[in-house]
């Protein structure tokens, strides 16, 4: 209950002061103090609630609903603090949390600005106020007790010494399909404990625990920071609002920029973090899927990435000219509010419940309140920014200038801003398409982004030996020389050497190369003058980097399934595996398997892992990395044989797998599933289904296709045999995950005895140049951090 009350009184004390701050912008006495006490009330009583959750979760306060769905007694330190943000409720608080302590700053920040503060806080404590109302007790409440609604708890999680209480008996149910049993827990439970004098936290004693996915290192680290990346973005929406309500557009992008670009730097490192988290754990080699919900955070980012560009040529045409607006002025304005309102728009896909079967990453439905804040959310941010904007529209058109020549650094600015604006575009329509209820294949992204690409690493690279307001083209030339020789050269290279013949991929090999050697050769001559202005070189340095990280990892990479019976030695992608056994840890919930994996005198074992989630019980997998200098060697595990699931020459392959028989190699490569098989299964009539496979032999290769039969409703195996491999193919069972199981036997007759074997399927790849991704994200980090320093101080000028 105090939870709850504290929250509340945050949440009134943030709109007292949103009132009081644009009461002072309107000029009324003595209503600026009051603002700020209000505002600070607000931050204290924000962590207060905060210091109190975390509380309940460190101490396992079942009682409440949010710390019984998501936390759990076992779990390690760091990720029972990491469930203060694994559900909608936390995710929320945190949210507003970072904003209400990034609002701190930015009240400090702005009241040595002249009249800056109350114009700024009136907007971000609007902001704030929002949030508050999210995480009120009237919509999601992290302190809302578990009992004032029916919930359904396992038996298991309920102290067994009062099950056997009398009126107990009413509160028990059991679920057929599993065998489990269920504690009934709602107001009329309570109330019986309650007369009992039993307390919630005692009745209760586990929770339901972390989702197995989100138990790993960089759940500690990726949402927090991909949060304060939310909460900065509503920075650059208040300055951009502060500069149309006094319509004064001089001093906003001085004071906006070390913002824009902290908010850029933070937000893109989190986005890139969750692209590793990816790589590391979730099994497909990747670190970055198109998912929607790794989408909807990518969008704003581009956005407020391509602003960054625009607010230098304001900033620049400001400073030049001594009067006027700037160049791009209302494109700015625009870029600003459309950065925060895509973060919102982020979350509307990420937390309605719009993207559950699209995304692995999304919430499930929040109910119809919070969908339609949300909706309330966005839509009153949207018409508040663009409706100012728009009111000061005629004003800002008198103010623009046309440009007299086209080679000129801010011209080529602007054009790389609307091509990252163009990618941007891309990637919302296809993420917003669930929304009617359809979805885009991947190759939808890829191939409308990778011209974009091109074109932004031959941008990178131009803009920067233009000069501002105009450039002679003989010494865009002679500036040019060593860039473009040097990538051509190591374009040439990656050609013949890594024979690469796609088009896009030279294309991109070259785009890249050109900004990488452009923006070296500029650090190389101001490194040793003037190192505080290499931010932007060193963050294009980081682009192009990650850019050939993208066509060494993806272009030059290979993956294959292959099988490892234990103690036996087979040559995958150039390495020698050798599956050596497993050993259990953590207790014995998980197992470790090891593979020995050599090349030449180096070798490493990598020890994929597999277990079985009490959560929600099911085989989960994790990959292992043999991590070098130029490469990754990556090991996914598909699954354990150990030995007694095979009965005789019975052998059950998933789709890209093999087995060997008396010398003869066998690959299910996939069903044959006739289009019209499903409504004919569903509908009791006939249907065919055969299974395709491989088969090599003595030098050979033939592919068959053993049948399942279905006539009549009786059905029938007809196998394939192959007399030249003396071999006999029978399908004995399909699965519906995927797998067939076949048996194999010899066509004369002869008995096959082999004494079983643990067999352990993994998926084996190469990633070459994979460290270039992670490379280009740091330096393009620290690009951002130098030029943030940088701009800060000219602020205070």
């Amino acid at each position: 209950m105090i939870g709850s009350i504290i929250l509340t009184i945050a949440l009134i004390a943030s709109a007292v002061a949103m009132i009081m701050y644009y009461l002072s912008f309107k000029g009324y006495s003595n209503t600026i103090n009051i603002a700020r006490i209000s505002y600070h009330t607000t931050v204290v009583f924000v962590i207060a609630a905060a210091f109190l959750l975390m509380q309940a979760i460190l101490t396992h306060q079942f009682q409440y609903k949010y710390v019984y769905e998501y936390s759990g007694k076992g779990l390690p330190l760091g990720l029972l603090i990491s469930t203060f943000y694994a559900g909608q409720e936390g995710s929320f608080f945190l949210w507003a949390f970072f904003t209400a302590i990034i609002g701190v700053i930015l009240q400090q920040y702005s009241s040595k600005r002249g009249d800056l503060e109350p114009r700024v806080m009136a907007v971000y404590t609007l902001a704030t106020t929002f949030l508050l109302l999210m995480i009120s007790p009237l919509l999601k409440n992290p302190f809302a007790y578990i009992w004032l609604e029916d919930n359904f708890i396992t038996v298991k999680n309920i102290n067994p010494s009062f099950l056997g209480m009398p009126f107990m008996q009413n509160f028990i149910f059991s679920d057929n399909t599993n065998g489990q049993n269920f504690v009934k827990m709602g107001p009329q439970l309570y109330s019986q404990l309650a007369n009992s004098g039993i307390a919630i936290k005692d009745f209760i004693i586990q929770g339901k625990g972390l989702n197995p996915l989100l138990q790993n290192f960089w759940m500690q680290i990726h949402p927090p920071m991909l949060f304060v990346g939310f909460a900065m973005s509503t920075v650059p929406f208040a300055f951009a609002l502060a500069a149309l309500m006094k319509n004064d557009y001089k001093e906003w992008v001085k004071q906006s920029l070390p913002w824009v670009l902290s908010g850029a730097m933070i937000l893109g490192f989190a986005i890139m973090l969750g692209g590793y988290w990816a790589y590391g754990v979730l099994g497909w080699g990747g670190y970055w899927g198109w998912d929607p919900v790794e989408n909807s955070s990518l969008v704003p980012w581009l956005i407020g990435v391509a602003s960054i560009h625009t607010l230098l040529v304001q900033r620049r045409s400001i400073n030049k000219d001594g009067n006027g607006i700037g160049e791009f002025a209302k494109t700015n304005l625009i870029l600003c509010i459309l950065t925060y309102v895509l973060v919102l728009y982020s979350t509307f896909l990420t937390r309605s419940g719009i993207l559950g079967d699209a995304s692995v990453h999304s919430f499930t439905d929040p109910g119809y309140s919070v969908y339609l804040f949300l909706v309330i959310f966005i839509g009153t941010f949207t018409l508040l920014g663009f409706g100012l904007l728009i009111y000061r529209w005629k004003f800002l058109s008198k103010q623009t200038e046309q440009y007299k020549n086209l080679l000129n650094r801010e011209l080529a600015l602007f054009t790389g801003a609307v091509t990252i604006i163009a990618s941007a575009l891309i990637v919302l329509v296809g993420t917003s398409t669930p929304i009617f209820g359809t979805s885009v294949e991947i190759k939808f992204y890829s191939e409308l982004n990778l011209p974009i690409a091109i074109i932004i690493g031959l941008l990178n690279g131009l803009s920067l030996l233009l000069k501002w307001k105009f450039t002679d083209s003989k010494e865009i030339f002679r500036k040019s020389v060593f860039a473009v020789s040097a990538s051509v050269v190591l374009s040439a290279l990656v050609v013949i050497v890594g024979g690469v013949s796609d088009l896009m991929m030279i294309l991109l090999t070259l785009s890249s190369s050109f900004a990488l050697f452009v923006n070296l050769e500029i650090v190389y001559k101001i490194i040793r003058g003037n190192p505080k202005m290499m931010g932007a070189y060193i963050a294009h340095i980081g682009i192009a980097v990650f850019l050939l990280g993208v066509v060494g990892s993806g272009h030059f990479s290979n993956q294959v399934a292959v099988q490892l019976p234990k103690g036996e030695t087979k040559e995958v992608l150039g390495y020698s595996l050798t599956f050596t056994g497993y050993e259990p840890y953590d207790n014995g919930a998980k197992y470790k398997f090891n593979v020995e994996v050599k090349k030449g005198n180096s070798s490493a074992v990598v020890s994929p892992v597999m277990f079985v989630s009490d959560f929600n019980n099911s085989l989960m997998r994790e990959p292992d990395i043999w991590q070098m200098l130029t490469k990754d060697f990556y090991i996914a595990p598909s699954s354990y044989d150990d030995g007694t699931q095979s009965k005789g020459n019975q052998v059950a392959l998933e789709k890209g797998y093999s087995t060997t028989f008396e010398n003869t190699k066998i690959t299910f490569t996939g069903f044959n599933f006739p289009k019209d098989a499903m409504n004919t299964m569903m509908g009791g009539g006939d249907f065919q289904i055969g299974a395709k496979l491989t088969v090599e032999f003595n030098g050979q290769l033939k592919e068959v296709e053993p049948l399942m039969k279905n006539v009549k409703g009786k059905r029938n195996f007809i196998p394939v045999e192959i007399k030249e491999a003396n071999l006999k193919i029978e399908i004995a069972q399909l699965d519906a995950s995927g797998k067939v199981n076949l048996i194999l036997t010899k066509l004369n007759g002869e008995q096959v005895t082999s004494a079983p074997k643990e067999i352990l399927a993994v998926e084996a790849s190469v990633k070459p140049f994979i460290n270039l991704v992670w490379l280009g994200v740091l330096l393009t980090v620290a690009g951002f951090f130098v030029s943030v320093v940088r701009r800060t101080k000219e602020s205070n000028k």
